[in-house]
């Protein structure tokens, strides 16, 4: 197991405020070798703020890409690896437009797109700006890379380790854990003899590195706050995000673990069941939980998705269906690079509509790639990827009450 990212939340205000960012970036170095001298690799520390339209106002909304740029050129000074601006509002409706150009001004900076909350409700205009972002995003990188730093967002609280969904709620600065783990469910159900003892094995690991992971967080707190040099450079423990996230390689891979429970392979018949097996394992653990804690099953970061995704036997419904039970919404998933606004807009509506109704945090990662079609081989170049095939998405515009500006309200079931 290895932890994904450090994430720190903090309001930098605008003009970004450089001792705020400088502070997030000394508590990150500090936190990541407390980590790492705990016996834990650490791959990124990454810095999440207050929503940018938020820092803007409506009246500066078209700094946006100008904020971006100046926050991409500092966090490299400062061991910070990712940086997210949050995600457009609806009741900033201008934030939607910057996007796309603060994206291609910046590397390493995300942003998301709000489509539905519990307070709000479900919001069409929204998911169809979110889907527009998606497809002006797409040509600016030649594979369709820059989508990886956008994604549509559906009940998402604030506090989550994981980008592009990581927003800081603008009250006192806080920390959070997001884990690569999806290890830990292979080797529970390796050889396994019953799915209760699988599962017995993977609270049981869950619990052993939460508690430790919790314990260094708490004594990172209080060396912080007792050190008068860094006071102010600390901050609130939020809890992990036990995720289970996936590593391209088949030992750390989620479709791994649903064929070791037994399911022949990822996307028959079956999977639902693996999905809510593995995911209730990360119920029944004990440990301070942030942000989505289910499974990430994000297609191009998990060699064995990939792999059956190329294959056809595991589709984007399939992904669908399986979020309902467990993890984060549709993740890194390949289209066609003549995907339309029109055709995203209703995949995005189906995810919105799925967070509502059950009260679950989802999100939409959706990738087309220029110049290729259905069926076509990826080929990325990227250290978290596997590369599978573009997938196939079934649909086709909205049409009658659904094609309007609604703002629905959906009751939790």
């Amino acid at each position: 197991m290895k932890i994904r990212s450090i994430t720190f939340f903090s309001n930098p205000k605008y003009p970004l405020d450089s001792k705020v960012i400088r502070g997030a970036g000394d508590f990150l170095v500090r936190a990541k070798a407390a980590y790492e001298a705990a016996g834990y690799e650490v791959q990124t520390a990454r810095l999440a703020t207050t929503p940018f339209p938020a820092l803007l106002g409506e009246k500066r909304m078209h700094d946006a890409p100008k904020m971006a740029q100046e926050l991409d050129l500092l966090i490299p000074q400062l061991g910070i690896g990712y940086a997210s601006l949050g995600p457009a509002l609806p009741k900033w409706r201008r934030s939607y437009e910057v996007v796309p150009e603060s994206i291609a001004a910046t590397k390493n900076v995300f942003f998301g797109g709000v489509m539905a909350d519990r307070r709000r409700g479900l919001d069409l205009e929204a998911v169809r700006r979110c889907a527009e972002i998606i497809v002006q995003c797409a040509p600016i990188e030649p594979n369709g890379f820059a989508n990886l730093r956008f994604a549509a967002l559906a009940n998402v609280k604030p506090g989550s380790p994981f980008l592009p969904a990581a927003y800081h709620d603008g009250t006192r600065p806080a920390f959070a854990l997001g884990t690569e783990a999806a290890d830990l469910a292979v080797g529970a159900f390796d050889g396994a003899g019953s799915v209760h003892e699988g599962r017995r094995a993977l609270i049981g690991e869950i619990e052993r590195h939460g508690k430790a992971l919790s314990q260094v967080a708490r004594e990172l707190a209080r060396s912080v706050s007792a050190d008068r040099s860094t006071r102010g450079q600390g901050g609130k423990f939020l809890g992990i995000d036990f995720s289970l996230a996936p590593f391209p390689a088949e030992a750390s891979s989620l479709g791994t673990a649903f064929e070791r429970l037994g399911v022949a392979s990822v996307g028959l018949h079956g999977s639902l069941a693996a999905a809510a097996i593995l995911t209730e394992c990360i119920d029944r653990a004990r440990f301070p939980r942030t942000g989505f804690s289910g499974l990430m099953l994000p297609v191009l970061e998990d060699a064995i998705l990939a792999q059956r995704a190329a294959r056809g036997t595991l589709t984007i419904k399939d992904l669908l269906l399986y979020s309902a039970v467990c993890g984060t919404g549709l993740d890194t998933i390949p289209l066609p690079g003549d995907t339309t606004a029109e055709q995203i807009a209703p995949a995005l509506l189906d995810v919105a509509a799925l967070a509502l109704r059950l009260d679950k945090p989802l999100t939409a990662r959706l990738m087309p790639v220029p110049n290729k079609k259905a069926g076509d081989a990826t080929g990325f170049d990227f250290p978290y990827f596997a590369n599978s095939k573009v997938m196939s998405l079934d649909s086709e515009s909205l049409r009658g009450p659904l094609s309007g500006d609604e703002i629905l309200s959906l009751r939790r079931r």
